[in-house]
């Protein structure tokens, strides 16, 4: 796994507020935002060192069979004692990927699963009727095409079974997206701000509900909104997971219509990118689903090949 340590601080305020307009409850105002910290070369602003290339390729996964529905409640098995993909031993120090390996046609499309305080209000009141894309999963499913998944605690709470359904599909990887996707730097948009003393709880806790819903969960992990800087770094080294940020942030949040997306995606994807959108749909990303079609197709007629993160950083 190719990772970028040296911490540069860069203000990407025009690439987060991309990010972050599809993972707070409101959309986000451009230029409002904290700029959002990286480690390694700020993308797209740079030409970065290519990684080393994988020595093994991932093989396309198989159809899968349409999963069983379980009761809810949670899982029984116990925690497994190997090695998760995205595990980090640098207690000291969070470490993050930005992208794969740029030798390669290989291109990660991975989903956010928000679910934030007001959000949740606004299912219980009936203002939204799910936050829960089926649309876009079934589309996925149809055309075979491998992602890995970000799920906040609040949303695997929400959707448990839902959890377990992907769990159980092997084209879906799932890592986590803290507990209710608060920002880990002052003034992440509208997300509020998580304590310095509460953020590694607040992953831990996350973390815990996942394995307890999916016994085979990688220790992948994306910041809500992009948003982190050295101290989140440090304090989040204990927690065991590495950081996936992003090269193609997807713009779904709050669209119009799903053509800026599919042009948005088309437009900045490179070999080895990693692509952000949002599962959630509602009114936070209403349009995902619709734009997802034709980026499958916009890039497999390019030859592209689609895989999961592990997939992309060799495991």
């Amino acid at each position: 796994m190719t990772v970028h340590w040296g911490i540069r601080i860069a203000a990407l305020a025009a690439v987060a507020s991309v990010v972050l307009a599809g993972c707070g409850d409101t959309p986000a105002t451009p230029g409002t935002a904290a700029g959002t910290p990286t480690l390694g070369d700020p993308v797209r602003t740079t030409t970065p060192t290519p990684p080393t290339t994988p020595t093994t390729g991932a093989s396309t996964p198989p159809k899968p069979s349409s999963p069983s529905q379980q009761p809810s409640g949670p899982t029984s098995s116990p925690p497994s004692t190997t090695a998760r993909p995205g595990e980090s031993h640098q207690t000291n120090l969070m470490p993050v990927i930005q992208h794969g390996p740029r030798g390669k046609k290989w291109v990660a499309l991975t989903f956010d699963a928000d679910l934030t305080a007001l959000m949740r209000k606004r299912l219980q009141h009936g203002k939204v009727k799910s936050y829960y894309n089926e649309a876009l999963i079934t589309k996925l499913r149809h055309d075979h095409v491998p992602a890995t998944l970000f799920l906040t605690g609040m949303w695997m709470e929400q959707y448990p079974d839902r959890v377990r359904e992907l769990a159980a599909d092997p084209l879906f990887e799932l890592g986590t997206h803290t507990y209710d996707h608060k920002g880990f730097t002052k003034h992440c948009y509208t997300l509020g701000t998580v304590p310095k003393a509460d953020m590694l709880q607040d992953v831990r806790q996350a973390i815990s509900l996942l394995d307890q819903l999916d016994s085979h969960a990688t220790r992948w992990f994306r910041f809500p909104g992009g948003c982190y800087d050295s101290t989140a770094l440090h304090e989040l080294g204990p927690a065991g997971v590495t950081a996936v940020g992003l090269d193609v942030p997807g713009a779904d949040g709050f669209a119009k219509s799903p053509k800026p997306i599919v042009r948005q995606v088309l437009t900045h994807v490179q070999n080895g990118s990693i692509v952000v959108l949002h599962m959630h749909g509602g009114d936070n990303a209403p349009y995902t689903d619709e734009a997802i079609t034709p980026i499958i197709a916009g890039l497999r007629h390019r030859g592209f090949r689609f895989v999961t993160v592990t997939q992309l950083m060799n495991g």
